[in-house]
């Protein structure tokens, strides 16, 4: 059976990465009703239609374990949501398929950081494949980037370190650059004997596409070592982390205050030393009232928050909700 309308007037949070997404349904009250997961949600690559109907198992399993079949807000925030356009285009298609009276389409950044701080207040750097950085105030003021990649100005991310540590690999095996442990450690990585073996593996889809992200966590192994190569990587991204940091606590105008500033993604929450503490140290340098610290909660926990937020929830169901997830 249904729930009553009152207590049927809640959110659908949707937390859409590219491998995988989280549902949850959250009544008005921080209920946590029922969760599911599905697949990675990527329009590029099959199409927005294709997507959404990816979408949509996950969405139904929640909302019939829910007994609902629809609540009064969507709360959804989607990798590739990276303009507002694109944003706006996602909700029109959320919303045409009736799961909620209303719905907001945000990145899949903006859940993370919701998930780490007591109020819509603060500053989030995520670096996972790829890297992003958004802020928020109550007052709805955000800051954010466009983070298509080096077309936008971006460096930085597991994919891109992978790169660029195969770059400087390269050189160092063929003579175009200086030495770098990394011509020795990325090959062995795949049991194979040269940086040439390697990129004729790569080239020829001998491995797949998807297990390149495994260099990332060698470089930085290369880089406790000692290699001053893979050093200077791990440096450049401390480097951006802390740039995009400060920079959008200075469009908030919360440079000068006692502000978040949430380190997410895979290659942040791994906790690399000489990364995490460089970030620190830069910060520090820079943003002296930033408290930063690492976040590993639940995104969609912060899909559901920023959903309670639109409704109006009291900090008592926000609270509920938290500390389901927590």
């Amino acid at each position: 059976m249904g729930l009553t309308a009152p207590e049927s007037a809640g959110v659908l949070a949707i937390d859409a990465g590219n491998s995988k997404t989280d549902v949850a349904v959250v009544t008005a009250r921080g209920e946590v009703l029922a969760t599911a997961r599905g697949g990675g949600f990527r329009p590029p690559a099959v199409g927005l239609e294709a997507a959404m109907d990816a979408l949509a198992a996950p969405v139904a399993q929640a909302l019939a374990a829910a007994g609902l079949s629809a609540v009064a807000h969507v709360s959804a925030c989607l990798a590739n949501a990276d303009l507002p356009v694109e944003e706006e285009q996602l909700a029109a298609a959320l919303h045409a398929r009736g799961w909620g009276g209303s719905v907001e389409v945000r990145n899949d950044t903006f859940a993370i950081l919701r998930a780490g701080v007591a109020e819509p207040r603060g500053v989030a750097v995520v670096c996972g494949a790829g890297i992003n950085c958004v802020g928020m105030r109550p007052d709805g003021r955000t800051a954010r980037f466009p983070a298509l990649g080096r077309i936008s100005g971006d460096w930085g991310g597991g994919w891109a370190m992978a790169e660029e540590a195969l770059w400087h690999a390269a050189r160092a095996e063929d003579g175009r650059g200086g030495p770098t442990a990394l011509s020795r450690t990325l090959p062995a990585h795949f049991g194979l004997p040269s940086v040439y073996a390697l990129i004729e593996a790569l080239h020829l889809d001998r491995i797949d596409h998807a297990h390149r992200h495994e260099l990332t966590p060698v470089l930085f192994a290369t880089a406790v070592q000692g290699d001053p190569v893979a050093r200077s990587l791990v440096d450049r991204l401390a480097e951006e982390v802390a740039t995009m940091a400060t920079v959008a606590l200075t469009r908030l105008d919360l440079l000068g205050e006692r502000t978040p500033v949430l380190l997410g993604g895979s290659v942040l929450t791994a906790a690399h030393p000489r990364l995490n503490d460089g970030i620190r140290a830069l910060l520090f340098a820079r943003a002296p009232k930033a408290d930063v610290h690492v976040v590993r909660a639940s995104p969609v926990m912060g899909a559901a928050l920023l959903g309670l937020d639109r409704l109006k929830a009291t900090p008592e169901a926000q609270k509920r909700a938290r500390t389901y997830w927590e």
